[in-house]
């Protein structure tokens, strides 16, 4: 009676976490970029709407924190990678549109951080904002497909 509520206790417990599982650093690193970009472009549009120069400097700090976050993120993702790389992948598992994807944001990032810092309204207006809102796009489709591929990863 023992060996059966033992066994059916182990078979209900959770999955030991292996090497081939994924830590959670790079998804949560991948949660500034996301954050940082969406809200340098709310900080645009504030700008826009009130021409209050605090909003635009708010923006190049947003940019450059998720620049920053976003290359740590891709560092930590790429060595992620790189140690599963022998491992067989699930089916649907292409992180070549994520990381694709991640990279076009971080370039686009890039210079948009060199757009916001001139001054005043030639910081955010019409380059600014348009590049803002294509990162913030980008961030939040990057996220959905990186998370995507964590889930597919964790259901097989």
């Amino acid at each position: 009676m023992a060996t059966a509520h033992s066994t059916a206790t182990h078979a209900a417990a959770p999955p030991r976490a292996t090497a081939a599982r994924t830590h959670p650093i790079h998804g949560m690193l991948a949660a500034y970029p996301l954050a940082l970009f969406t809200g340098a472009f709310v900080t645009d549009i504030a700008y826009v709407n009130t021409y209050e120069i605090t909003w635009a400097d708010f923006s190049i700090w947003m940019i450059a924190g998720g620049l920053f976050m976003g290359a740590l993120a891709a560092i930590v993702g790429i060595v992620d990678a790189l140690a599963n790389r022998g491992k067989p992948r699930g089916r649907g598992r292409r992180p070549w549109p994520h990381t694709l994807g991640t990279t076009l944001m971080l370039a686009l990032a890039l210079v948009n951080a060199f757009i916001h810092s001139r001054d005043g309204w030639t910081s955010v207006v019409p380059t600014g904002i348009i590049l803002s809102g294509i990162v913030a796009l980008l961030a939040v489709v990057t996220s959905w497909m990186g998370y995507s591929l964590e889930a597919r990863q964790e259901a097989k």
